[in-house]
């Protein structure tokens, strides 16, 4: 084998072996939202699996107007937010259900982006009552497919989420939440591992 095809095949293994750099968009801003308790659950999930590397952004920490308008102050809030969404090689939505549907301010953060979802994998986790959550996720798909994203089959919901973690933020039941979320997880290193490779090699052009 000759240096440069040497070179190539380097390229092409660390490509297909380096961790995925993965965003979590904690969804609600709700006052006495609960999503942080979710989000913590969470974050100990990537944050285990050899093959993620995490980043944050919380639209409860945004101050993006809904009139789109480029103000300094959505300058100052993008500054912070878009190069988390732009470097991530996949995404994890975490949203609750409000009247069947995820909240206004998640979905004023993903209208403020355009090709940084582009070709990348996006995984949902949901909460909620009787539901889980499981409505707005499906209205998540549809958005996400208008972006040009892919999400993911399998989600991960927490049905009556309040009664599903102890006072101290811990899982009372771990087994099926922890077995989804490797599922998931395991679902979105694949899709984000092709989609990134596939990029590499044609970037991706559509419409």
């Amino acid at each position: 084998m000759n240096t440069m095809n040497a070179m190539n095949t380097a390229t092409t293994v660390n490509t297909t072996t380096a961790p995925l750099r993965v965003t979590l968009l904690v969804g609600s801003n709700r006052h006495g939202r609960f999503g942080p308790v979710v989000a913590d659950w969470l974050l100990d999930h990537l944050r285990a699996h050899d093959d993620l590397v995490p980043e944050v952004v919380d639209v409860a920490g945004t101050a993006l107007p809904t009139t789109l308008a480029p103000t300094p102050e959505a300058t100052a809030a993008l500054a912070e937010i878009t190069p988390k969404l732009a470097d991530a090689d996949a995404f994890v939505v975490l949203t609750p259900e409000y009247n069947h549907s995820f909240p206004a301010g998640l979905k004023n953060v993903i209208d403020w982006h355009f090709t940084e979802w582009r070709a990348k994998p996006v995984g949902l986790v949901s909460y909620g009552g009787l539901a889980g959550g499981l409505r707005a996720a499906e209205h998540l798909r549809q958005v996400f497919a208008e972006l040009h994203a892919v999400t993911v089959r399998d989600t991960v919901s927490f049905h009556n989420a309040g009664a599903s973690f102890d006072g101290e933020g811990r899982l009372r039941d771990p087994s099926g939440p922890d077995a989804a979320a490797k599922t998931m997880l395991d679902q979105l290193v694949w899709w984000g591992r092709a989609l990134r490779e596939a990029k590499e090699k044609r970037p991706y052009d559509g419409a």
